[in-house]
């Protein structure tokens, strides 16, 4: 089973008026489905690729959300979210570790926009499948994953079942 960002997404406990930033928000399903989530909070859509934010924005508006906004930005820079410091309730980083060249900047940058308490949804590829996913020098294992962010003084809360090519975890800040 591919990822259902629903059943993923549950397992963060989030409360409707949460600040929510979905980084390398991409297809924008983890937008769509947290957005549902906090219909007095809000969701920021943050993607390096600045031809997508239209089509996620489109896609998202089609469903009724109008608590987005959708954010060109840089997570591998610091500041590059062009969130703001100790903002967020929660992080969702799906599908898009993997991709990241400087990872412990992507963490910094993550620990710098949540609030202390708050919390990361990491999901990322387990393995290539031959080819259906990333290529294998690209994959990030889950201990791997897991000492960068620990190292980052972010605290390791549970594992997430992400489905047959994923791995998930949740993660807060102290």
């Amino acid at each position: 089973m591919f990822l259902n960002p629903e059943d993923t997404l549950k397992h963060l406990l989030i409360r409707e008026d949460w600040h929510i930033a979905d980084l390398g928000a991409g297809s924008g399903a983890y937008t769509l489905a947290a957005a549902k989530h906090v219909p007095a909070g809000k969701i920021y859509a943050v993607d390096i690729n600045r031809e997508i934010l239209p089509f996620i924005k489109t896609k998202v508006l089609s469903h009724g959300h109008e608590n987005i906004d959708f954010i060109w930005g840089d997570i591998e820079r610091p500041l590059g979210t062009k969130v703001g410091d100790a903002s967020m309730d929660a992080v969702i980083l799906a599908n898009t570790f993997f991709q990241v060249e400087d990872k412990n900047s992507t963490i910094q940058e993550i620990n710098r926009i949540l609030k202390p308490g708050g919390k990361i949804l990491f999901i990322d590829w387990s393995g290539s499948f031959g080819n259906m996913g990333p290529r294998e020098e690209d994959i990030v294992l889950p201990a791997a994953a897991r000492v960068l962010f620990e190292k980052s003084g972010l605290v390791f809360k549970a594992d997430v079942p992400a489905g047959e090519y994923h791995y998930g975890m949740i993660f807060s800040k102290k």
